[in-house]
């Protein structure tokens, strides 16, 4: 008899781990707390502005092909490639516009801050060779278990050790190449993209910005949520149910075996349970009564947000897809974040605007800005105070910097907090990715894909192995396939 499996969370990590177990034959259900699926990557429309809540940028498209190709409905998502990777604002009044692909950063970069086209080149070059090395025995590829990691790729990987920058900051390992502080400054964004500070982070996540830099972004049609829609309809036609509102209150185990879930008061068997929710929440909330792994829950969490959701009345031409307006002291904003635990009073403000390529997510002449700054976890801070202040300070920079009153054309307005995503993601403190990345090993102290203490339960999505954002939750997604059909391989065909 095939195992029953009960994941719990449909955010893209639990959705695709749903359709790679339900494509082996299982009988999956999917609990979801929220009244809709998908996590943070879904869609809400306020007065006519249609916003992606949650992850803005698209990379490495394939991973979605792969997981849609398993189903029975043949659906596929239709994407098309972003001419640049991002627009980059100074308050020197330097403007970027950095084109995707190698050659498109280079010449940004040559062009626009007299950086060497050698010394970007060499960069770019170093990067890709990493992340290529890394790909099969770090992203793709469980850390936790002998016969995954010890492959005749590990020599490859471990070739390029000295390379890596694990002895460096990603600030110091960009500082290897180039001289110019705006270039750097772009550079050591990338570590926000994992919730970490780029001042303690390891060189080797330099490895993050490579997609953007070398091969460029894309965009789906009808926005982010089409993914987690097009992975909901595949994973309905290979059988998977979904049960909506519905939160799980934990998981009930039995001589050291995972033995079914208690949700909405009732109990439902399980053979195997994965976690698709934040890995501390599992622990804390669901798992009670197991032994937490403390060194590796004990770690910095990382980063949450203050999202803005705005319905702007003008078009702006200067502003792309992606816009990143920055910090005059971005040192100080990541030690407001993980030491003070506040917002900075100059903080860095980014901005997605999806009608850029959607006109149907705005009215007419009008333009949906989703507005975000990062920020500390919830630790207690006054929060609606916190953020009314900020409010004023992006308006106040946006303004100045666009040469524009920005709040006069605010039309709509949603805002999400640490508190809000705390309470409708169920991440510890709002953070987004659990730990953070800011020790020199933290990157390989997450969580491993499965539980080492309970047989049958097995964890995906951004808070474990192998970290986060949406190409390495659907590689964890992957990860836990493998172990399953390794750990059930008489039941699996």
């Amino acid at each position: 008899m095939n195992p029953t499996v009960k994941v719990i969370g449909s955010g893209v990590g639990g959705l695709a781990t749903a359709i790679r177990l339900a494509s082996m034959g299982m009988h999956v259900t999917v609990y979801e707390k929220n009244s809709f699926v998908g996590g943070k990557v879904h869609s809400r429309t306020f007065n006519g502005y249609r916003f992606d809540m949650g992850p803005s940028v698209f990379t490495e498209p394939h991973l979605i092909d792969e997981l849609l190709e398993l189903g029975k409905s043949r659906n596929t998502l239709t994407y098309s490639a972003l001419p640049e990777s991002g627009r980059y604002f100074f308050e020197d009044g330097t403007r970027l516009n950095v084109a995707s692909g190698t050659e498109g950063t280079i010449k940004c970069l040559v062009e626009e801050l007299g950086e060497s086209y050698a010394g970007s080149k060499k960069y770019l070059k170093r990067i890709q060779k990493n992340y290529r090395a890394l790909y099969p025995v770090f992203i793709e590829t469980s850390l936790h278990r002998w016969k995954h990691l010890f492959t005749s790729k590990i020599l490859r990987a471990l070739w390029y050790l000295p390379n890596y920058g694990l002895l460096t900051t990603m600030n110091g390992f960009s500082k290897r190449y180039f001289q110019h502080e705006k270039t750097v400054q772009l550079l050591n964004r990338f570590a926000t993209y994992n919730g970490s500070d780029p001042y303690q982070t390891p060189g080797l996540l330099s490895i993050i910005g490579h997609l953007e830099l070398n091969v460029g972004s894309f965009f789906p049609v009808g926005g982010m949520v089409s993914i987690s829609r097009n992975l909901e309809e595949t994973a309905r036609s290979l059988g998977v149910e979904f049960v909506v509102d519905s939160e799980v209150q934990s998981i009930e185990t039995e001589n050291g075996r995972v033995k079914g879930v208690q949700v909405n008061g009732v109990f439902e068997r399980a053979d195997i349970v994965v976690s698709n929710a934040d890995v501390h929440q599992t622990y804390e909330r669901l798992l009670p009564h197991i032994e937490r792994p403390k060194k590796i829950l004990g770690q910095e969490m990382s980063s949450s947000a203050v999202v803005f959701y705005w319905g702007i009345e003008r078009e702006f031409s200067e502003l792309g897809v992606h816009n990143v307006f920055f910090s005059k002291d971005y040192k100080a904003e990541f030690q407001a974040i993980f030491k003070d635990k506040t917002l900075f009073d100059d903080p860095t403000v980014y901005i997605h605007i999806s009608c850029k390529v959607e006109p149907s997510d705005a009215p007419s002449g009008c333009e949906n800005w989703f507005v975000m700054v990062n920020a500390p976890v919830d630790i207690g801070q006054d929060w609606s105070n916190l953020v009314q202040e900020l409010r004023k300070k992006v308006l106040r920079k946006l303004s100045q910097m666009l040469h524009q009153d920005i709040e006069a054309l605010i039309r709509t307005e949603h805002i999400n907090d640490p508190i809000t995503l705390q309470q409708t993601y169920n991440g510890k403190g709002g953070s987004i990715y659990g730990n953070s990345s800011n020790s020199s090993m933290a990157a390989f102290y997450r969580h491993p894909n499965f539980a080492t203490k309970v047989k049958g339960l097995y964890f995906a999505g951004v808070t474990v192995h192998p970290g986060g954002g949406i190409p390495l939750a659907l590689n964890g997604a992957k990860i836990v396939g493998r172990l399953i059909k390794e750990d059930y391989q008489q039941a699996v065909p």
